[in-house]
């Protein structure tokens, strides 16, 4: 139970926490900023997988099951990626490349298609979704093996929700949303993560194997997500190697915090 928690406090508190930075305090932040914290974000996340879940599943079972793992967990990513694009009926240009941080998180379609909210909000939920929900599963997994790394996860996972809120935030305020819904929606994104640490817990009391594979599979999906999407459209998007720099710091973070374990 306690596992579950942190993982609600983290998803939906600091989901909420981003959207309220950016709607009360940052209004809306230039492109280049949300840029420099998604990459610090995507930097964080992959310190989590190199440093904590690979290893710790490594541990837990065998390397065969970790490879098996993140390569389930890329390919899921892809295969969902795929769908949401589609949905948005983003051309084949737009799906090659980004040049905004709501065409990275799916985001446009409520911007320019106000009567169409709603469809477009779900999408967007969906998208994010995809993102938060190998989070949980991570910190469910994880936490139920040792509640110690579970924790670790937790931080680190918080550390990068609080940019994506803000990046989610930036685009309702500009489709017109009051910022009482603009918050409301950026916490909900955060409740996949609480249906993905369930999941988590449900697997880490299955068998060691399970919680292996499991916490392999989430770092699969993340892997996908910071090298498929957020590093290089953020380097593309501006314009210099200052992303890639800010990722690396956002690496050495985690490595600090999974010394902790």
């Amino acid at each position: 139970m306690q596992i579950i928690i942190v993982t609600a406090i983290v998803g939906i508190a600091g989901m909420g926490a981003g959207g309220v930075i950016s709607t009360l305090l940052l209004k809306r932040p230039s492109e280049k900023i949300m840029c420099w914290m998604l990459s610090f974000a995507a930097g964080i996340m992959t310190g989590i997988v190199c440093f904590s879940l690979i290893p710790e599943a490594v541990d837990i079972s065998n390397i065969p099951i970790t490879i098996i793992g993140v390569i389930l967990g890329i390919v899921v990513i892809m295969l969902l990626n795929r769908i949401v694009d589609k949905a948005t009926k983003m051309s084949t240009e737009e799906l090659a490349l980004h040049h905004t941080h709501e065409d990275l998180i799916h985001a446009r379609p409520i911007i320019e298609n106000r009567p169409k909210m709603l469809r477009s909000g779900i999408i967007m939920l969906t998208a994010i979704g995809l993102h938060n929900l190998p989070e949980g599963i991570a910190i469910g997994a994880g936490g139920t093996h040792d509640i110690t790394l579970g924790m670790i996860l937790a931080l680190m996972i918080l550390l990068h929700n609080l940019p994506e809120g803000m990046a989610i935030a930036a685009p309702l305020l500009a489709g017109g949303l009051s910022k009482w819904k603009v918050i409301l929606i950026t916490t909900l994104t955060g409740v996949p993560m609480l249906i993905g640490g369930l999941i988590g817990v449900l697997a880490g009391n299955i068998s060691d194997t399970a919680v292996a594979l499991s916490i392999s599979i989430a770092g699969g999906a993340m892997l996908y997500v910071v090298f498929g999407e957020i590093i290089p459209q953020s380097v593309v998007m501006t314009k210099n190697r200052t992303a890639t720099l800010i990722a690396l710091s956002g690496i050495i973070l985690a490595l600090t915090l999974s010394l902790l374990h």
